[in-house]
């Protein structure tokens, strides 16, 4: 396995006026935590957000795709309710259950300027796969 060592990243796609956010990872999980930052990269730089309070998501679908759908736009909830960016997640998977979490702090306009609002995850170039070489993909367009 000569890529299995390879560094969980998060990428952006170009898709029109929306964005692409994808999470590559050595789990499933990981695709996914790198997925959540690859979206609040698109509204802030993640690396001025210092993730104080801790936000607790669960969710369930009947498969990969839909959770990830679903994870995202829980986390898009918690952060247009809270006014609350967040920088680092953990994601643990129970069957077709997401126990998740996310770590942020209050908005502060000055320090984060945010950049664009993520209005929602979509069903557009949704995938969640493992690669032969053993690592996982995750990825969807958002609205913004």
């Amino acid at each position: 396995m000569a890529h299995g060592h390879a560094e969980p990243r998060w990428e952006h796609f170009s898709h029109g006026a929306d964005i692409g956010v994808r999470g590559i990872g050595r789990s499933k999980a990981e695709a996914f935590e790198q997925t959540a930052l690859a979206m609040t990269q698109v509204i802030t730089d993640a690396d001025r957000v210092e993730g104080r309070e801790r936000v607790n998501i669960v969710c369930q679908a009947p498969d990969d795709e839909i959770l990830l759908v679903d994870w995202l736009n829980a986390l898009v909830y918690e952060m247009a309710t809270r006014q609350m960016p967040f920088s680092r997640f953990e994601v643990h998977f129970d069957d077709h259950q997401l126990d998740g979490a996310a770590f942020g702090e209050h908005i502060d306009l000055q320090r984060h300027r945010p950049a664009v609002e993520v209005k929602g995850a979509t069903y557009t170039s949704l995938s969640v796969e493992q690669n032969p070489d053993g690592l996982w993909k995750a990825q969807c367009v958002v609205d913004v």
